[in-house]
């Protein structure tokens, strides 16, 4: 491993940004210039993330640009669009840095509809190339060390950022990788190495040695609390990485601590404390030569040793012969002071230096929301002052409906059709009459139904998910581990419970409407006849032509005229009411700036108070202006009544005269309802349109997920073993020596010294030729002593007979490792006889059975031989 430590980079799989945010730019925007600059953004947003993840990086500035610009501009959208998995939801998929999985269960990675989870891996990326490049770095010119310190400084900042932000930037447990622990662990040693480079630096600048013993001092600190972490933290040592790392951080410990002894021994020499120098230097010797002996492998300390050793043999030279110091203890030495002169670099957007936001003219969510019920609050607002006008309208029409005027003061004559009515027969005829209200009737369950199918089908696919989701919960328990869907569908399921209320309704307003128009059918139908039919469907009544020049008359004309004036009014002031206008947005994205939040409600309220008050004064002076007339009119028309000639043919005129003016009224309002509910509906097919859309693309994350969650249990299962771990029984293990076979020999070879001696072996017995030549009834078996006996007592008695050595047979020797003299009883090998060499006598015959050979010790019957006996 190189001497200075960096981290491998995360892996990450690809992700299509271009679809899902190019839906929401087209639903949230409105067509035009400013769309088509988005969706360019989204495109060039995209190819962001390739350069940054999905090729390999040179350890080189450029790249890491790359990745910080990415990372810049995910904290700027961050703000301006709805990321979450119940609205634009995108699953980022990465896999761990540090455990790469096994052979069959593939790497271990974690894949998550979170942007907080792309940042905080986009992160870790970039501290790891700087890591990379740091470690890459010429240290033996200036230019080498201060990019180094700088790279080093900015790692350690980015892994501190991320230790401090996983936790809620997840809102679950990441990978290990990306845990506070890791994280905090490799930005202590992050940190330790930029100390270490301000070492270099200094040593390379031959700054004073009392400087530089600090600056080691604090390095060999720093670099004993990230030993510390890593050790100490149960999770990290499992990893491959982590073991070669710890014994680094533990040579660069000691070897930092034996800079400052060297350099502060420097210092004691200038003071004239020789034998504080000496101490030092004996300690600083002791801490390289442990190095040297157990992280050689990792670390060489050969120079920084011979410097030590040639500064100790002069030191003790001096002393000796001249000075005569005594030499204290280490643990009596005065410590050394600590100069820490690094800082985790601070990660505060942009951090790159070329960062231009893609979406720069986009406001945040925040003040969108914030747009949106300020919208809401201004329709509320209009909407009432206009329904307020619109009520007092319908009110006075229905008033002068029931009196009969002005239809009353024109039809004088009693034999023709009031000028009024004639008009408002003509107006219903140039609307269409009752064709058009009844094609409108007509068309207003097609577009009902197409609405709520569109909102059935939606319910129906976070249905269909849930289910699926909550069958593999219960099959999976609590290896299913992302969210539940009926907790994730919560909001889209009030939505839509909200939009069937209001498809409720509608029905109902429709009902309404059309017993409204069955009511007024008939009379409706009248006004759309000939001028000459309806005039014969009008019955005539005797002339009251004395009442045309009469006061009365011309004061109950003289105050329609003035109601009619208010009503013009009315319209001329609905149109102004709609058209104020004023945007909200640099109100509430200063609110955003100066605070960090947007009180809506205290802004809109405001707004809308200055904007609306001076028209709500004038639509009150209005129905008060109304309310009066009114009242002087039903005076006047009392009036009116008395000098009027009462019979029955009058009054049976005045009545369809009424009907037929109540019946313009109705057709008016009936139109303009069955308009507003078409014009309703058709809003609602595009509103439930993008709630379709919006169900489907969380249904398809969702879908994504659990494909992805899937295959991670598979490989999760087949890396587990396919059997529960058991124990072996105690027979089976140690097995006892039977009757049946011999005890097979050890395999374990002992070391030289611990080798315990073979028993002494008795003299051979006096053997004759003639027995010499005799064959033996009954051969040993052709096998060799075992020259390692088995760990256990040697018992007192000879064992049988001994082994002859005579020539040609080798005796005792050492066996090879793992040799076993009885492997034929192990492998079935056919047992091999002894044949005695030509010439040489073979073993003695066997004494009758029950004896034993003459001159030994009897053995007790019950106990085994030490060798075995064929």
């Amino acid at each position: 491993m190189a001497t200075f430590i960096s981290v491998p980079l995360k892996k990450s799989s690809e992700v299509d940004l271009v679809k899902p945010l190019s839906k929401f730019v087209t639903a949230s925007h409105p067509s035009g210039e400013e769309q088509a600059e988005y969706i360019r953004a989204v495109e060039e947003l995209n190819k962001l993330r390739k350069n940054a993840l999905g090729r390999p990086l040179d350890k080189h500035e450029s790249s890491l640009e790359i990745l910080l610009r990415y990372y810049d501009q995910l904290c700027a959208i961050e703000p301006k669009f709805p990321f979450s998995e119940n609205q634009l939801c995108l699953t980022f998929t990465w896999k761990d840095a540090f455990d790469k999985g096994s052979l069959f269960g593939g790497s271990v990675k974690l894949a998550l509809a979170s942007l907080g989870y792309e940042k905080t891996c986009v992160l870790f990326n970039a501290a790891a190339l700087a890591s990379q490049i740091a470690s890459e770095q010429n240290l033996d010119s200036d230019e080498g060390l201060k990019a180094a310190a700088k790279y080093y400084q900015l790692a350690s900042g980015a892994f501190g950022h991320i230790k401090d932000t996983v936790l809620s930037a997840l809102n679950r447990e990441p990978t290990m990788d990306i845990s506070p622990e890791t994280v905090g662990t490799l930005s202590l040693i992050m940190l330790a190495q930029a100390q270490e480079v301000f070492f270099l630096k200094a040593t390379s600048d031959k700054m004073k040695d009392a400087v530089i013993a600090k600056l080691a001092n604090q390095a060999a600190d720093f670099y004993g609390d990230a030993f510390k972490q890593c050790q100490y933290k149960e999770n990290l040592p499992k990893y491959f990485y982590f073991q070669e790392v710890l014994p680094v951080l533990a040579a660069k410990h000691c070897i930092m601590q034996a800079n400052a002894e060297l350099h502060q021994s420097v210092l004691a020499k200038t003071k004239k404390h020789f034998g504080e120098e000496i101490a030092r230097l004996q300690h600083a010797a002791e801490l390289v030569k442990t190095v040297a002996s157990r992280y050689d492998e990792y670390v060489s300390v050969k120079d920084l040793s011979d410097k030590i050793n040639r500064a100790l043999t002069a030191a003790k030279k001096d002393n000796d012969f001249i000075y005569h110091d005594r030499v204290p203890e280490v643990k009596d030495l005065e410590h050394i002071g600590k100069a820490a002169l690094v800082k985790a670099t601070a990660i505060t957007p942009p951090i790159s230096h070329k960062f231009t936001d893609l979406f720069e003219k986009m406001v945040p969510m925040a003040v969108q929301q914030s747009m949106s019920i300020y919208n809401q609050r201004k329709a509320e607002t209009v909407n009432r002052l206009v329904g307020t006008m619109r009520e007092a309208t319908n009110l006075c029409n229905g008033v002068l409906a029931s009196l009969n005027l002005p239809a009353a003061l024109e039809d004088l004559s009693g034999d023709s059709i009031p000028q009024s009515i004639a008009e408002k027969a003509r107006a219903i005829v140039q609307q269409g009459g009752l064709q058009s209200v009844e094609q409108l009737i007509k068309d207003l369950p097609d577009l009902l139904t197409r609405n709520r199918e569109i909102l059935d089908e939606s319910l129906k696919m976070l249905d269909d998910e849930e289910t699926t989701d909550s069958d593999l919960r219960a099959k999976f328990n609590q290896r299913w581990n992302r969210t539940p869907s009926g907790d994730l569908y919560k909001p889209l399921r009030a939505e839509g419970a909200n939009f069937r209320s209001v498809l409720d309704k509608a029905v109902h307003a429709d009902q309404v409407v059309r017993e409204r128009y069955n009511t007024h059918c008939d009379m409706i139908a009248l006004l759309c006849k000939p001028e000459n039919e309806l005039n014969a469907a009008i019955p005539s009544a005797n002339p009251t032509k004395t009442l045309q020049g009469s006061e009365v008359v011309n004061v109950l004309r003289s105050q329609l005229t003035q109601l009619d004036e208010v009503k013009k009014e009315r319209e001329s002031l609905e149109s102004e009411i709609k058209a104020v206008t004023f945007d909200m947005t640099a109100s509430f994205l200063t609110a955003l700036a100066q605070d960090g939040a947007i009180n809506e409600e205290q802004l809109s309220l405001s707004q809308l108070d200055q904007a609306y008050g001076g028209y709500n004064q004038r639509v009150q002076a209005s129905l008060r202006r109304q309310e009066e007339l009114l009242a002087q009119v039903q005076t006047s028309h009392q009036e009116f009544s008395s000098l009027k000639q009462s019979n029955t043919e009058a009054n049976e005129r005045e009545e369809v005269l009424k009907k037929l003016a109540s019946a313009h009224d109705s057709y008016v309002e009936i139109s303009n309802n069955l308009r507003e509910g078409t014009k309703f509906y058709n809003d609602l097919t595009e509103i439930l349109l993008k709630f379709q859309n919006k169900c489907s693309d969380i249904v398809f994350a969702r879908k994504t997920e659990r494909d992805e969650l899937l295959k991670e249990l598979q490989q999760s299962i087949a890396r587990e073993p396919s059997a529960p771990s058991f124990s072996v029984p105690a027979y089976q293990s140690n097995p006892t020596p039977t009757a049946a076979g011999p005890t097979p020999a050890p395999r374990t070879v002992f070391q030289p010294q611990a080798k315990p001696q073979p028993p002494a072996r008795p003299p051979p017995p006096n053997m004759t030729p003639q027995a010499a030549s005799t064959t033996p009834t009954n051969p040993p078996p052709h096998a060799p002593p075992a020259s390692n006996p088995p760990p256990v007592t040697p018992p007192t008695q000879a064992q049988g007979p001994p082994y002859p050595t005579y020539q040609g047979y080798p005796g005792y020797y050492q066996m090879p490792m793992g040799y076993n003299p009885y492997a034929y009883g192990q492998y079935s090998m056919p047992y091999m006889s002894y044949q005695p060499t030509p010439g040489q006598g073979g073993y003695p015959g066997a004494p009758p059975a029950g004896q034993p050979y003459p001159g030994y010790p009897q053995q007790p019957p019950q106990q085994q031989p030490y060798y075995p006996q064929q």
